[in-house]
């Protein structure tokens, strides 16, 4: 009887160290699978993430060109609006190029290379796609009205070959304003 009470008590402790056995299996199963889980919606928290800060990143990255375009072209025209004489030169070339002295004209081709330089960056932002479309329409508007004036469409068949293809090419296709508006024409007929 000894014997068998005993083999029972066995018994029943194998049959519970079994079910413990089991139930830790078990449990490191399903600690594994909500690991897992874990780490898949980790996973897909980090690229969520990364998707909004490449975002933002292009779009600072357009706002710095838009500065960048701004600070070029107001570079190349401070000069025109702080001194007088050069601005009266710049004025008179775009209009009638022939009626300035050979000094003259030297600083006004000088300063139309830099307006123009300025304006193949511009270009050169907007073909990467770092410009906005609205901005980018504002700056065509201005280079559409320079480019047809006298002086720098001259400038321009002399010098052309100083800018990238595709610039020259983007400057081909630009149409021309039945109207020029300009510095030197935009309130009418100007003193010189």
């Amino acid at each position: 009887m000894l014997s068998e009470e005993l083999w029972r008590f066995n018994l029943q402790r194998f049959n519970e160290s079994r079910s413990v056995h089991q139930l830790a299996t078990i449990n490191w199963d399903e600690i594994s699978a909500i690991s897992q889980a874990i780490g898949s919606i980790a996973v897909v928290f980090s690229v969520l993430y990364l998707g909004i800060q490449v975002h933002q990143s292009t779009r600072i990255g357009k706002l710095a060109a838009e500065d960048a375009a701004t600070t070029s072209l107001r570079d190349v025209t401070k000069p025109l609006a702080e001194n007088a004489e050069l601005a009266q030169i710049w004025r008179i070339g775009l209009e009638d190029l022939q009626s300035l002295s050979v000094d003259d004209q030297a600083r006004f081709f000088h300063s139309t290379y830099q307006f123009l330089k300025a304006f193949e960056t511009i270009h050169f932002h907007h073909v990467y796609g770092l410009m906005d479309e609205q901005i980018w329409n504002g700056w065509c508007g201005l280079l559409r009205h320079y480019i047809a004036s006298p002086g720098i469409e001259h400038y321009w068949q002399l010098r052309r070959d100083l800018f990238s293809i595709r610039f020259q090419e983007f400057v081909a296709t630009l149409e021309r304003p039945q109207t020029v508006r300009t510095v030197a024409n935009l309130l009418g007929a100007e003193k010189r």
